[in-house]
């Protein structure tokens, strides 16, 4: 591998991944921005029994984790009242317009990523774009499996927390390296015109 060569494939790692980082932030930021008053009130009655029996309550920025997370597929899990768990996926169970469309966040922002990483690459034929532009991969897993965690909060004995397998699958590696490559895919296209 020549010199060339090397600076190349680190150029587009390097694009990939700062794309896929800068992506999950962008987008928890956005359903924070967004949903952040409709998912306080939505906590508050649960919050006031967690006061009454002497919980702590559920941290609204968390909650938006569990959004954002529904946003790419993944359920979010919780401890069922009488033993074991659910699963569940809020934006699916709700009715408003505002959340459904949160659904879009996601793969808008790895498309656009994907697009700056295939355009930073220098990618100029479409295979070369969808495999710059499926790097992102590289840095939205780390986030996405870090999140499971961070957006985890502990009730009783479990935890509501997005299902850690489909977050590593779906929203670590399926949605960046897809909408991704397609956004790699995309900018070579533009770039030719």
């Amino acid at each position: 591998m020549s010199t060339t060569e090397r600076s190349d494939t680190v150029r587009r790692l390097a694009a990939g991944t700062a794309g896929g980082l800068v992506a999950y932030v962008l987008g928890y930021l956005v359903v924070y921005a967004t949903q952040l008053s409709r998912i306080g009130e939505e906590l508050r009655g649960f919050n006031v029994f967690a006061d009454l029996f002497g919980g702590d309550p559920i941290p609204a920025w968390q909650a938006v984790g569990w959004v954002f997370y529904n946003a790419h597929l993944v359920a979010t899990e919780l401890p069922a009242p009488l033993g074991g768990t659910r699963v569940v996926n809020f934006i699916a169970e709700t009715d408003a317009g505002s959340l459904t469309a949160m659904y879009v966040v996601p793969p808008v922002l790895l498309f656009v990523a994907g697009l700056l990483a295939g355009r930073i690459a220098s990618a100029t034929e479409p295979t070369e774009g969808a495999l710059a532009g499926g790097l992102v991969a590289v840095g939205y897993l780390p986030l996405a499996l870090f999140g499971v965690v961070a957006f985890g909060y502990s009730i009783g004995d479990g935890t509501i927390a997005p299902v850690l397998l489909t977050a590593g699958l779906l929203a670590g590696i399926v949605y960046p390296a897809v909408f991704g490559a397609l956004g790699g895919t995309a900018g070579t296209l533009l770039g030719s015109e």
